[in-house]
């Protein structure tokens, strides 16, 4: 016994060595397996949905900086017309579609569109979505009913519309944007959650599945990120703060995210054929954290939810109409500043 153990002890620095060697050499690996599949995205047609403004905007700019034909989809025309000639003065080839893709018969018709002008599909970023604020007791079934159609049925029924030109021309990559509110119940934002949860559970299923058809997809994982997207989110309650609270997280550095880096990070994992992007540090821990403590995670949300907005009523506002002090001061002048950015004015 006393031999081994003073073998062991002997040969610790070697084993430790050999340890370190083994996954050094798997880095190296993987950082050669990426580079080898990266894709690049001159002249590869791009399908952004939610493309008009926030973060479909800020991920257009980069891949039309990276040459791609990029189709952007939205339901306002106006602003996807804003969107376009600002990309196309950058030199980017630009098709635009307007398009209310909670409605399954709208995808089919997008897709038919980007196949009869580009002639083929190679990437498909499922980024549109809308978001509900306010507390539980005053969230209808039809909330649940109109989010679940925005942040998943879409993000499907372009899905399964692309599917086939991607098994047909031999592969193509697909980016679904999640959310942290998909790995994390986040207190009043129960119906966004539920529908991020959904779309989390579809995008990590298909990747296991579509695999063997040369077809990526990635699970984009956010938190928050200063897109300008506060203004135009929906709001039920006591308006002004629930806004407030919403907005003011949404500008503090320490909790959201630059778009722009955000954007940068989520081209480079579907170039790279990642399965999963979590963004941010905080992001990233929460999802850990929930995966060994869940109990303590729901702790944390018990206690948050303490401290949120209570009372209010069921009228719908958007975050443009329940501004306040609360919002219009330095902290919140950084969500301000990227909503002009991103035309979400």
């Amino acid at each position: 016994m006393k031999n081994t153990f003073g073998f062991l002890q002997e040969n610790k620095w070697q084993t430790l060595g050999i340890a370190l060697a083994g996954l050094g050499a798997m880095a190296i690996a993987r950082a050669a397996y990426r580079r080898v599949t990266s894709l690049d995205f001159r002249e590869k047609v791009v399908v952004v949905t939610g493309g008009s403004r926030g973060l479909g905007l800020e991920t257009a700019r980069i891949l039309a900086g990276r040459g791609a034909r990029i189709v952007l989809c939205a339901r306002s025309q106006e602003h996807l017309e804003i969107a376009a000639n600002e990309l196309t003065a950058l030199g980017a080839e630009v098709l635009t579609i307007a398009a209310d893709l909670s409605h399954q018969d709208e995808a089919p018709r997008v897709i038919e569109k980007v196949i009869g002008h580009f002639g083929r599909i190679d990437v498909l970023i499922n980024n549109a979505g809308v978001m509900m604020v306010g507390p539980e007791n005053l969230m209808e079934i039809e909330d649940y009913h109109r989010l679940m159609d925005a942040n998943c049925w879409s993000a499907l029924y372009m899905i399964k519309a692309a599917l086939p030109h991607f098994r047909v021309q031999g592969g193509g990559r697909i980016a679904n944007i999640c959310s942290i509110g998909g790995k994390i119940s986040v207190p009043h934002m129960l119906p966004y959650s539920v529908s991020k949860f959904a779309l989390t559970g579809l995008s990590e299923g298909l990747a296991a599945e579509l695999k063997k058809d040369n077809i990526h997809i990635t699970t984009v994982v956010p938190n928050l990120m200063r897109t300008g997207s506060p203004r135009n989110i929906s709001l039920k309650g006591a308006h002004e703060d629930e806004y407030a609270w919403f907005k003011i997280a949404d500008s503090l550095p320490f909790l959201s995210m630059d778009a722009r880096v955000a954007a940068s990070e989520i081209v480079k994992g579907i170039a790279a054929g990642d399965s999963e992007v979590i963004l941010t540090p905080i992001a990233r821990a929460a999802s850990a954290m929930n995966g060994i403590a869940p109990g303590a995670v729901t702790t944390i949300m018990q206690w948050t939810n303490d401290f949120l907005p209570q009372g209010g009523d069921q009228e719908v506002k958007k975050g443009f109409e329940s501004e306040s002090e609360a919002t219009t001061g330095l902290i919140g002048s950084r969500t301000d500043e990227a909503a002009v950015r991103n035309n979400q004015i």
